[in-house]
């Protein structure tokens, strides 16, 4: 076999998908720094988010900034890789809570016309910020859902896996 035959990567720098010492192809893990391109899809093909038309998303596993379903999906993939991975509710943003449900006095919200679908919000016990969803105006009461958007959906994870590294806390 030639070099130019060679279906090893040929990226020489250090940690681009290759073990230590050209070994085995790194895959997605815990510990891996993954950058990727991707598309958040509902069933009906509805595009929820994406990276597709501009920069790549890049994280560690683990370190908080993809819910463990998502990376839990992508172990085992490694660079060039593209699948479309469908995520249970459960492993993505959840069930429906109904506790997630409360219920305010409308004076509470001022002026504010008041409508199902208006995203309002709200300040919880530490000062965040806390959004809710208005179900509906029933009298002198609003029902506001602090449930995910996303909560009980099942969602495609279309990702195509551009690099794997190792990643190294120094």
């Amino acid at each position: 076999m030639t070099q130019s035959d060679s279906t090893a990567p040929t990226d020489p720098r250090p940690g681009a998908d290759v073990g230590a010492g050209g070994g085995a192809r790194i895959v997605v893990g815990p510990g891996k720094r993954v950058t990727l391109h991707f598309s958040l899809l509902l069933d009906d093909g509805t595009e929820i988010d994406s990276t597709r038309r501009g920069k790549p998303a890049t994280f560690i596993v683990g370190d908080g900034n993809l819910l463990q379903g998502f990376e839990e999906a992508l172990f085992g993939l490694g660079r060039g890789d593209d699948e479309q991975l469908r995520i249970p509710p459960e492993k993505a943003f959840g069930e429906p809570n109904a506790e997630n449900l409360q219920r305010f006095p409308v004076s509470q919200f001022g002026d504010a016309v008041l409508e199902p679908g208006l995203v309002v919000s709200f300040r919880d016990a530490a000062n965040s910020e806390l959004f809710g969803i208005v179900q509906v105006v029933e009298g002198d009461e609003v029902v506001v859902d602090f449930n995910h958007p996303l909560a009980g959906r099942t969602v495609t994870f279309d990702v195509s896996v551009l690099r794997v590294e190792d990643y190294l806390i120094t």
